[in-house]
């Protein structure tokens, strides 16, 4: 198994989020994907790449990702189930509803195969979606994946912050969220609170994330963890991407996951937290392109 390591790099000057989307030419529509009214953004062309982002998230969080990989590839970044602007949730979402939705999805955009990218949760939902139907997953970027974890301190940490700010998403309440996530506070920037606070805000929103929260309850979690068989049945390899500053927990859990994949790769990015596609962007941005060019 491959393991490269990445310097400490300059973090990038920050540019509005929908100023770095409008860089490329690009759509925003909604999907109906089963019962979900699926918010997707699409740029680019060629081989598609999905971008998933991590609990309680949206695809904001890629923003700063899309018009670099969009020069090559098909990019699609959406909103789950439960999630951003798509249809909230009325009953609790395990992973098997977030790997069939992925799956509509494709179908729905006429997709028979994409290279999948997910953070947290959506490193989570790849991995699962690879095994079940590696026949439309192409390779696999997995940024401080969730899935192989069971760890209560951290489990109760992304509940109370989340419902938190779900209940009350105030600045205080969101920003509290998102700096959980980050190396460096200040990259929480007053736009990212405000997109995140309008979201949550949303009627319905606090109801729909307590169905998204059922995967840090313990029981229901361990049903849902990522098995060894799984990850030796994706298809394609994985670059397993780890960060000196990642709450969920300790690099190793990465190194791991990626000695369990065949073709499995583990990639270390300093100065960054949970969101490396975010804090370390143009690093993030340049592995990404060269870990999918090299197949």
């Amino acid at each position: 198994m491959p393991v490269e390591s990445s310097p400490a790099v300059k973090k990038p000057r920050d540019t509005p989020v929908w100023v770095a989307v409008g860089a490329v030419p690009h759509s925003i529509d909604y999907v109906e994907v089963g019962p979900w009214r699926t918010r997707v953004l699409q740029a680019g062309a060629g081989e598609p790449l999905v971008l998933l982002a991590g609990t309680g998230g949206h695809l904001e969080a890629y923003a700063h990702n899309v018009a670099a990989l969009a020069q090559r590839y098909r990019v699609i970044a959406f909103d789950y189930p439960g999630h951003g602007y798509t249809t909230h949730a009325t009953a609790d979402l395990e992973l098997p509803d977030y790997v069939d939705h992925l799956l509509g999805l494709l179908d729905a955009l006429g997709i028979e195969k994409a290279h999948l990218n997910g953070e947290s949760l959506g490193g989570w939902v790849a991995v699962k979606f690879a095994a079940a139907h590696p026949e439309r997953t192409g390779r696999l970027v997995l940024n401080t994946p969730g899935g192989t974890m069971a760890r209560p301190e951290v489990m109760e940490r992304i509940r109370s912050l989340s419902q938190a700010a779900a209940d009350d998403p105030s600045d205080v309440r969101i920003r509290a969220r998102l700096e959980w996530l980050m190396a460096e506070p200040e990259t929480v920037t007053d736009e990212l609170v405000a997109i995140r606070r309008t979201i949550y805000a949303r009627p319905g929103f606090a109801e729909s994330m307590r169905h998204i929260l059922c995967l840090q309850d313990p029981d229901v979690r361990r049903r849902n963890l990522i098995s060894d068989d799984e990850l030796a049945a994706v298809p394609h390899g994985a670059m397993v991407v780890w960060t000196s500053d990642d709450p969920s927990g300790p690099a190793a859990a990465g190194m791991e996951m990626a000695e369990k994949i065949p073709g499995g790769r583990f990639t270390y990015i300093a100065e960054a937290g949970h969101w490396p596609q975010w804090e370390q962007r143009e690093k993030f941005n340049l592995l990404v392109l060269d870990f999918l060019a090299d197949s």
